[in-house]
């Protein structure tokens, strides 16, 4: 069972709400968020990624950098910016990309639940990762950025979200990306018992995204829970901020693949090499694969459809017979010479997002050959999850992506 609880939302006000509402730290580098803070003075960004208001030469990572983004949210508390809610509540949080919507729930989930894995994770972490959002949210004393979290459907939940997208919404803007935001505020106590006692009766929850934002919250957790021996569980550090979605709303885009070079081969020799292990087509138009075990490849201006063979998923677990493996394990290990694509400088990742046409312009500028992945299903997440397995790197790429600043849950 899973515990899932209201909280006492520190948020922006209605009037600035869509000024302060920041892309997650991680999708800008340096240059970028310094733009973003200049484009936009409220942005949250300013305190998740607080050395942009630093000159270059102060590390990204330095002690003051972290003491700056602890004293710009208290500044912007204390001036009017945002505010803290009297009252425990769970906020519902829709998002409208290109028509279609998908709504989740803010709420604070357990630590507890990430040790024993009620919540479970499909991806490894880095120690070097985790330590930027563990000092930035100790120093903080507060969790900025939200966790994706998925579950499985349920009707008492969607009922209680239902009735309160009834009610006028909190916030409602679009963001300059064109992503529209609403949410809606549930504290009445029979609401909020209703939701609660559904989510105690759910005994898997999901990371869908926000594996290093999860593992970083709860070190904090846990070293809270050293600094106070005599805790009794019920402090606001033994819970972590998320959204959480059901999973029949949310979409999985493709993360495709691009690669330097053939490996020594020519044209010829590469695609006799794949033509062993896939059916090989020429295409005439670019290829968006439209099913399990199809790829789409893009070498020397021309696009190519790739048909797995059937014998290459038998006898394979819930993470071997994913599509990102098959084309690992039988095209860019075994004739490319990927073999670690963590590590190898030869292969990059571009999320679905960005179109075919970006798979185009990398094979034909810097890169050599793309290929366009079908994308994992919500249902392949859950079941390497639930085998207690890990996905191999960038096979999922969720849009749209949760907005930082909305949510503030204080620790």
């Amino acid at each position: 069972m899973a515990t899932i609880r209201p909280f006492r939302c520190v948020r922006p006000g209605e009037d600035v709400a869509d000024r302060v509402a920041a892309l997650p730290y991680d999708v800008y580098n340096r240059q970028e968020a310094k733009a973003e803070v200049e484009r936009e003075p409220l942005s949250f960004l300013k305190i998740d990624r607080a050395e942009t208001g630093f000159p270059d030469s102060v590390d990204t990572y330095a002690p003051e950098v972290y003491q700056r983004a602890k004293e710009l949210l208290q500044k912007d508390i204390a001036d009017g910016i945002y505010s803290r809610d009297g009252d425990p509540a769970y906020y519902v949080y829709e998002l409208t990309m290109d028509g279609r919507t998908q709504t989740g729930l803010a709420a604070c989930a357990a630590v507890d639940d990430y040790i024993d894995n009620v919540i479970k994770k499909h991806e490894n972490t880095r120690e070097d990762k985790e330590q930027d959002r563990i000092t930035h949210v100790d120093t903080c004393s507060a969790q900025t950025g939200p966790i994706f979290l998925a579950y499985r459907s349920d009707p008492v939940i969607n009922e209680a979200v239902a009735r309160a997208r009834e009610g006028r919404p909190l916030y409602d803007f679009t963001a300059p990306d064109g992503i529209g935001h609403r949410v809606w505020k549930i504290s009445s106590a029979e609401e909020v018992e209703k939701i609660r006692n559904a989510f105690e009766h759910i005994e898997q929850i999901y990371i869908a995204d926000g594996h290093h934002r999860a593992a970083s919250a709860v070190k904090v957790g846990l070293k809270r829970r050293q600094e106070h021996p005599g805790y009794d569980g019920t402090e606001e550090f033994n819970y972590f901020l998320s959204v959480l979605f059901p999973h029949d709303q949310l979409m999985i885009m493709d993360y495709n693949r691009t690669v330097r070079d053939l490996n020594g081969l020519s044209r010829e020799e590469f695609i006799e090499k794949v033509s062993g292990r896939f059916r090989v087509q020429q295409s005439m138009t670019p290829v968006r694969p439209d099913k399990k075990g199809t790829f789409g490849m893009y070498l020397e201006g021309q696009w190519y459809r790739l048909t797995a063979e059937e014998s290459l998923f038998e006898g394979r677990d819930a993470v071997g017979s994913l599509d990102v493996s098959i084309l690992q394990d039988h095209l860019l290990a075994p004739v490319l010479g990927i073999g670690d694509p963590r590590t190898d400088s030869r292969i990059d990742f571009v999320g679905g997002i960005r179109g075919l046409e970006e798979l185009e312009r990398r094979a034909d500028t810097d890169m050599k050959i793309s290929f366009s992945m079908y994308p994992t299903s919500i249902t392949e997440l859950f079941d390497v999850a639930d085998q207690e397995l890990l996905m191999p790197p960038k096979s999922t790429w969720f849009e749209p992506k949760l907005r930082s600043g909305l949510f503030i849950h204080e620790i």
